[in-house]
C-alpha cells in the first residue's frame, strides 16, 4: 500500500504557479520554489520531478483554471458570435484587475521559451492551438447561424483572433490601460461583424 503524501499537492502546485508567474520560468530558482511551497528540495523532486516537470504541471493547472474553463463556459452558455467577444472582454478585464500586471502565464512563457526547450514550445503551441480551435468552432457556428459573413474563412479569422488576443495580452503587461486594450480589439470585432465589447454595449 502506497504511503499517503504528507502535503496538500494542489496547494503546493498553486504556490509553485504563483512563484513562476511572478518571476518567469528561468528566473525562478529551486530555492524560490521550495520556499514558496514549504517543501525541501528532495521532497519537491520526489513529488513533482525536476523544475521543468513542476512548471509543466503548474502551467497545465493554470490553463485548466483559466483558458479552458473560460472556453468551455462561454461555448456552453452564449451564442457563438457572442462567445468570441466575451472571451476578449474577459481577457481584458482579467488583465486590468491584476494589480501586479503579471499578464497571461501562457503568453509570458511563449515570450520566454528558448529554441532548445522543445517540450515547452510544444506545450505552448498546443495551448495556442486550443484557443484557435475555439475561435474557429465559434466563428463557423456563427456563420451557420447567420450571425457573421459566410464568405470569410474561419481558418483565417481564427488565426487573426488569436494574433490580436496575444498582442492584447502582451500589451497589458506594460500598458494596462482599458482604452488602449479595447481599442486594439474594437475594429477587428466590427470588421468581422461580431458583437461589441461588453463595455461598449450598455
Amino acid at each position: 500500500m502506497a504511503r499517503p503524501r504528507k502535503f496538500n499537492e494542489q496547494a503546493a502546485l498553486t504556490a509553485a504557479l504563483d512563484a513562476f508567474w511572478a518571476r518567469g520560468y528561468e528566473a525562478t530558482s529551486t530555492r524560490d520554489l521550495t520556499t514558496a511551497m514549504g517543501m525541501t528540495q528532495p521532497s519537491l523532486y520526489n513529488a513533482f520531478g525536476d523544475k521543468r516537470s513542476l512548471f509543466l504541471s503548474a502551467l497545465d493547472g493554470y490553463l485548466d483554471g483559466t483558458v479552458r474553463e473560460r472556453m468551455a463556459r462561454l461555448e456552453a452558455t452564449l451564442p457563438p458570435a457572442g462567445s468570441i467577444t466575451a472571451y476578449f472582454s474577459e481577457s481584458i478585464e482579467r488583465s486590468l484587475a491584476d494589480p501586479l500586471h503579471r499578464g497571461c502565464l501562457l503568453v509570458n512563457t511563449a515570450l520566454e521559451v528558448t529554441p532548445d526547450a522543445t517540450d515547452l514550445q510544444q506545450t505552448v503551441a498546443s495551448a495556442f492551438a486550443e484557443i484557435r480551435d475555439f475561435f474557429r468552432r465559434q466563428f463557423s457556428a456563427a456563420q451557420q447561424a447567420g450571425e457573421v459573413d459566410n464568405a470569410l474563412s474561419a481558418d483565417d479569422v481564427s488565426a487573426q483572433l488569436l494574433a490580436v488576443l496575444l498582442g492584447v495580452r502582451v500589451l497589458a503587461r506594460v500598458a494596462p490601460q482599458r482604452e488602449l486594450l479595447e481599442g486594439g480589439v474594437r475594429p477587428m470585432l466590427a470588421l468581422l461583424g461580431l458583437p461589441p465589447l461588453t463595455s461598449d454595449s450598455g
